[in-house]
């Protein structure tokens, strides 16, 4: 198996890198970020313009029609970057419902204006039992109607459709049609906004069955843990680079072994992090008979580790490292936010347990 990246990939993931530092610097971040939605139309149409916003979709929709492995290269370098706004919920989240579920007459309507960067999506996952099993859905819709409540939408105050999971199949939502009221819910990471939606009755049309859930889930996981260790990365960069210059007792406190030892940790599971990333994502891309599996190892690894890398940053920088003028905060925001979110490590222990379990059961019937 080749692990490295090939020469195109390598080339995607250097201009992300040059674009996102160009276009997105942190001082846009927080500038952004201080906004009600946290989106800003012009940056919008900049991802476009590079392809970004249909980067894995097929061409007849307007996408670029590259690979998993290159959504997961776009979406470490956005981590990076700590991009604002529905890129995330868009591309990576509704885009891969859309892709896996809608029929191709569908994917005309909603998949590719999304990829011209002319509209916006969101996905409605959790309701009031906090689960993202998309097995423990509760919402229903009757005669095209869908009635109830999902929690922590994100970016659904600048969607333009709500792509809804019901008992009884996927459901899209004009956002601004009758019957849905959003609302914003407080959440720690202040660079993607949350928002319930509250569905009274309103139309809804049905883009397919529960069946290919999981793997669009999936894909949507792979590109969060993306996302999660170029967060991871940003945060060591600055660590570092802190340890470099901060003196003590006449010294730069980068030469005590202590210190040299956080780093040394952070590097170590920044690493291990990437590689069961990049693995999750060459399975969903091969269809390999593993790949759920891999998406679950690469959650619950990458969200103890961000979390960690997280500690461990803010350790070195003592006090100064959460304080508000300092990045670093905004990092480990993101961090804890994306720890829980599509499930956190013992949601994803627990499902790797009984796909272990399944693969057992099936290997015994075959005998």
């Amino acid at each position: 198996m080749e692990f490295g990246l090939n020469e195109s990939q390598g080339i995607l993931q250097e201009s992300a890198r040059e674009f996102f530092a160009g276009e997105c610097p942190i001082s846009e971040v927080r500038r952004m970020s201080a906004t009600d939605t946290a989106f800003d139309p012009n940056l919008w149409g900049k991802l476009a313009k590079q392809g970004y916003t249909g980067i894995t979709f097929a061409e007849e929709f307007g996408g670029v029609g590259l690979g998993i492995v290159e959504l997961i290269l776009l979406m470490e370098e956005a981590g990076r970057a700590l991009l604002p706004g529905p890129f995330f919920s868009t591309v990576a989240l509704a885009g891969s419902l859309l892709s896996f579920i809608a029929s191709t007459e569908q994917k005309r309507r909603y998949l590719a204006p999304i990829c011209r960067g002319e509209a916006r999506a969101t996905a409605a996952v959790v309701e009031a039992s906090g689960s993202w099993d998309p097995a423990e859905t509760q919402m229903t819709v009757v005669d095209g109607k869908v009635k109830g409540e999902k929690l922590f939408v994100s970016d659904a105050g600048v969607a333009d459709w709500i792509i809804v999971l019901a008992r009884t199949g996927v459901y899209l939502v004009d956002a601004r049609a009758g019957g849905v009221r959003i609302a914003p819910m407080n959440g720690m990471d202040v660079t993607r906004k949350l928002y319930s939606v509250r569905f009274d009755s309103a139309a809804a049309e049905k883009l397919g069955d529960t069946f290919g859930i999981p793997n669009a889930l999936d894909v949507a996981t792979a590109a969060l843990c993306a996302e999660m260790v170029g967060g991871m990365q940003r945060t060591l960069e600055l660590t570092v680079e802190y340890a470099k210059t901060r003196k003590q007792f006449g010294k730069p406190i980068g030469m005590f072994q202590a210190v040299q030892h956080h780093c040394a940790d952070m590097y170590l599971e920044t690493e291990s992090a990437r590689s069961a990333v990049y693995y999750a994502a060459w399975a969903l891309e091969q269809n390999a008979p593993d790949a759920a599996s891999a998406v679950s190892i690469a959650k619950l690894y990458t969200s103890e580790a961000s979390r960690t890398v997280g500690n461990r940053g803010i350790q070195v920088h003592g006090g100064m490292g959460f304080t508000w003028e300092n990045d670093l905060h905004l990092y480990y925001r993101r961090a804890k936010a994306s720890e829980t979110a599509f499930g956190d490590a013992t949601f994803h222990r627990e499902r790797l347990a009984r796909l272990v379990i399944d693969v057992e059961a099936a290997s015994a019937r075959k005998s």
